[in-house]
This record gives structure tokens, sequence and C-alpha cells, in this order.
């Protein structure tokens, strides 16, 4: 069947979308040629971006297990992207029944999956909106049903910011999202940086603006540090991918500002 046939409305098989081309970097099954020539590209710029990829979602189950364990059972995830294993509902349902996750995104593919994933779970829900809108994402249904802004939530921006333009104000768009919040809240990020491998993340962003449905900006580590402004960073700090909280199993590369990606978690204070 041709990629056009069957689509969620607002689909455009012709571009390769951001959470399809995840997707396909992550081995899901939810994506068209398109995204899979583009992922040739991106791995033919840089050989372990779908290491890359796995890692990001790793941190993600790492972040979300910490946050139960701090006391969160509320969760949005924006950007949230395809459905695949680990999902945050999974992660954080699993450590702790009834914890409630509202995801986010505005791609129709991942929209469609998401909600039929989650058609029986009483406790997450999909909001088909964009980010860059906060106050329609606050304001949808799924949010005021399932967030209880009187206790913590944890707000999650797993490799979202980079998709994100300076003329689109991330810091603003954070910072609306901050101050929503009641204390003892969390925001978990992951986002591209260009420090230690330059010329890797110009090709990867170049890549990204001819070819996919958002480009990429990378950011330096105090530009991504600007972003938890009114947050305190939790330990270990911003750090490279792999640095993070690491499980004891895990392997920790020699070198890992070759995973070009920082990430942390920070907690709202008074």
């Amino acid at each position: 069947m041709p990629d056009s046939e069957g689509l969620p409305p607002g689909t455009d098989p012709d571009k390769a979308s951001v959470a399809r081309v995840y997707d396909a970097l992550l081995g899901g099954e939810h994506h068209f040629a398109i995204d899979r020539e583009a992922v040739a590209a991106i791995t033919a710029i840089e050989p372990q971006a779908r290491t890359l990829a796995r890692a990001n979602r790793a941190f993600l189950g790492r972040a979300v297990r910490f946050l139960v364990e701090s006391g969160v059972r509320q969760f949005i995830d924006l950007g949230s992207g395809i459905p695949t294993q680990g999902n945050v509902h999974e992660v954080a349902q699993a450590a702790s029944p009834g914890a409630r996750v509202v995801y986010v995104d505005n791609d129709p593919v991942a929209v469609a999956h998401s909600a039929s994933l989650l058609a029986d779970n009483p406790d997450a829900d999909i909001v088909d909106a964009d980010i860059r809108r906060p106050a329609d994402v606050l304001a949808s249904p799924q949010v005021r049903k399932l967030i209880d802004f009187d206790q913590p939530v944890a707000v999650l921006m797993n490799a979202i910011l980079h998709f994100v333009t300076p003329e689109e104000d991330p810091v603003g768009l954070v910072a609306a999202f901050r101050d929503v919040l009641p204390e003892g809240s969390f925001l978990a990020m992951s986002h591209g940086t260009h420090e230690d491998r330059p010329d890797t993340a110009d090709a990867v962003s170049k890549l990204y603006k001819s070819r996919a449905t958002s480009p990429v900006t990378t950011r330096s580590h105090d530009e991504i540090l600007e972003l938890f402004t009114g947050f305190d960073l939790v330990e270990p700090g911003l750090v490279h991918l792999p640095l993070w909280r690491p499980d004891p199993d895990d392997l920790i590369p020699d070198n890992p500002k070759e995973y070009w990606v920082y990430v942390g978690v920070g907690r709202k204070g008074p």
C-alpha cells in the first residue's frame, strides 16, 4: 500500500516527520519510505545515530523511575512521539499503579497510535497540540482531567526543544509550563549540543531543515542550562547523555562527549 493511503488527516508522506524518524531510529514500525531515507542520510553523517536514540530513550526511563521515587505521580510528556517500548505510562505505572500521564504531540501518526494504545487506560491520554502553544496544552480537556496542579507534576521535554527555533522562544516556552507548576515539581530534559562535535551537529541540522517537518537548533551547555531557569538541577547536574544516573549494568563510554546530547532533571523550589 502506498504511504499516502489510509493515513490520519494532516499527514504529509512527502516530508520526513520528526516523530517517525525517531521511531525508525529506535527500530519501530510506524514510518514511511521518506523517513527511512532521512534515517539513512542521518546515519551516513552520524553512524551512531541509532545508539544515540536508544541511549536517549534509556535516559527517559531512568528519569521517570527517579521521578516516581521522588514522589511524582503525574507526568506531562511534551513531544512524546510514536509509542514504542518503555513508554512513560508503562514505566511510571509499573513503579506506581495509578500514576497519571498526559502525552502531547502534533504528529498525526503519533497521535493516532497513542490514542489506540491508551484507549483502555483511564490514567493516560494524548493531546493533539503543538508544544509551542503552552496555553493550548494546559487548557486541554485531557490535562484538566488528569493533572492536579496542586500536587507535584513532572514535565518531560525529551529530545524536543532542539526542534524549537530561537525565534519561537524556547526559554519562554519552558517558563510557561514552569509557572503553572507547584513547588516540588520537576523538569526532565534532553537536548542536542554543537559544542563537542560541531561539524556533525551542523550537518544533521541542515539535513533536518531540508528534509523534515522541523529544523534542528543545537545549543551550548550554557544555553541548555538557561532552559532550567527556576529549577534546581539534581545530581549529577546537566551532563552528557550516558552520565545521568546510569544503571549498574550500563556501559559508560570512554568519551561521553561522543554522545552530543546534554540531559538533566531539575526540581522547582519555592
